[in-house]
């Protein structure tokens, strides 16, 4: 009985040493998810010694050759609403090279094609040099303007920059929410593809303008699936304003390649649902941060679905997507920390990008982006 009773005494020792084994382990593996999260994501602000390195070596450029890179009249083509244009708001040189490549080359006329850059004050004369120094093959057409070229963006009337005036700057950009205001940027235009700048375009895009929205605002890709992604994994339910005007069941979308009709914008009066919604949530109670959620709102009942085919996700965070879902994409979405333009790039797609990288352009030879 003595010998019976011990081995049952140290048996349930070990299974107590072994609980607390598993305990101090599982603690151990959520430190390091935590602090592999902060790392990935403190990867994924900074800005990378090649990317700096290419916009030094692009003002240098503009610096020593002024003569080369006086301002030139704008193209009629700018204006020209029989054409198909795309807006892209960027600040990163390297990433927007990428994204006008990828679509010019994939395009079967890209003569037709006029991308609308806008970007920041400090990255404009970088952003002017690369396409003076790089013009668009094909005949395809740019503009690059800053913000600041645009008199109407001002805090009197836009909430986030009034925002920006007295909260931290690193949690709202004017950059990324300048796609708000598509119709009143480009006042003649019909149509507009907004395309984020961490994609890239594999198949000619123009059908999308053939698409008929029924009506509707935005064309976009739902990303729905189950309980997941709902508008109440986006917006806070527990607030009444939320919860009486929108349902909380409703497919979210995904923001990155959207076709907008602006004249249904316009009618819609859009912005100004967007403006109403932003003052309402100066304090974040309605929803945390991003463009999404606002997004969601002012085009809550205004968005048709697109074919999942035009606009494949996750290729900045998950590693399982099937090869033939990108293979079948026309467009390609790094969202996520691991943009292709990062050491933390997962390898697997990291291709897909470089591709489109213009190698043969001596600075991106000279700053080392491992091509």
């Amino acid at each position: 009985m003595i010998v019976e009773s011990k081995e049952s005494y140290d048996n349930q020792i070990k299974i107590q040493k072994l609980k607390d084994t598993i305990f101090a382990v599982n603690e151990q593996l959520g430190k390091a998810k935590k602090n592999g999260g902060i790392a990935s994501s403190i990867s994924a602000k900074s800005i990378p010694k090649s990317l700096h390195c290419l916009a030094m070596r692009l003002v240098e450029e503009r610096i020593a050759h002024p003569e080369n890179y006086t301002e030139q009249e704008p193209s009629p083509a700018i204006e020209d609403p029989s054409l198909y244009h795309y807006a892209l708001f960027s600040d990163n040189v390297i990433a927007v090279s990428v994204v006008v490549r990828s679509v010019v080359m994939n395009a079967e006329e890209p003569w037709k094609h006029v991308f609308h850059v806008v970007t920041d004050r400090m990255n404009l004369a970088a952003m002017k040099v690369w396409f003076r120094m790089r013009p668009v093959e094909g005949g395809a057409h740019v503009e690059i303007k800053a913000v600041e070229d645009f008199p109407f963006l001002n805090s009197s009337y836009v909430p986030v920059l009034k925002q920006l005036e007295s909260s931290n700057p690193k949690y709202m950009s004017m950059l990324n929410h300048l796609r708000f205001y598509l119709p009143e940027l480009y006042p003649k235009l019909h149509k507009v593809l907004f395309l984020d700048d961490d994609v890239v375009v594999q198949k000619d895009l123009t059908g999308l303008w053939k698409i008929d929205l029924d009506g509707r605002v935005n064309g976009a890709v739902e990303t729905c699936f189950g309980s997941f992604h709902r508008y109440s994994h986006y917006l806070n339910f527990s607030h009444p304003l939320i919860r009486e005007n929108f349902n909380s069941k409703a497919c979210a979308w995904a923001f990155g390649m959207n076709i907008f009709d602006l004249d249904a914008w316009r009618r819609e009066k859009c912005t100004d649902t967007y403006h109403h919604w932003q003052n309402l949530n100066e304090n974040h109670s309605l929803w945390k941060l991003g463009t999404l959620p606002p997004g969601l709102i002012t085009f809550y009942s205004k968005t048709k679905s697109l074919d999942k085919s035009w606009h494949v996700l996750g290729l900045g965070y998950n590693p399982g997507i099937s090869l033939d879902e990108i293979r079948n994409a026309a467009v390609i979405h790094y969202n996520g920390n691991m943009k292709p333009w990062l050491d933390i790039a997962m390898n697997q797609y990291k291709h897909l990008w470089t591709k489109y990288i213009d190698g043969d352009m001596e600075f991106v030879q000279m700053c080392n982006f491992g091509l």
